[in-house]
């Protein structure tokens, strides 16, 4: 099966969560990484008084690569554990990965 990115862009008091979901599964997500990023745009919940100011909510994205099936079982825990975590996400096809 072909390898997939997965990235998944959740709040900021939720990203610890979700990396330790990530961390119990190495047979799923031997590794990943995460970035500080902001959320913009009208599907963007912006709650806090300092959110609302600024016009962009915090947000954690969390990449990581694997076979499809895997990264799809990945969703699939992130959704059962975590089912109000607001988290948005995409699946990219990888057409090469390594190390150099």
């Amino acid at each position: 099966m072909a390898d997939v990115l997965l990235s998944l862009i959740v709040p900021e008091d939720v990203s610890q969560h979700v990396e330790d979901l990530l961390l119990s599964r190495p047979d799923l997500v031997p590794g990943f990484s995460s970035t500080a990023v902001h959320g913009h745009g009208s599907v963007v919940r912006l709650v806090e008084a300092s959110e609302l100011v600024r016009g962009h909510s915090p947000r954690v994205q969390i990449q990581t690569v694997g076979a499809e099936a895997d990264m799809r079982e990945v969703l699939a825990m992130v959704k059962r554990e975590l089912p109000q975590a607001n988290v948005f996400y995409w699946l990219l096809p990888v057409i090469g990965v390594g190390r150099l």
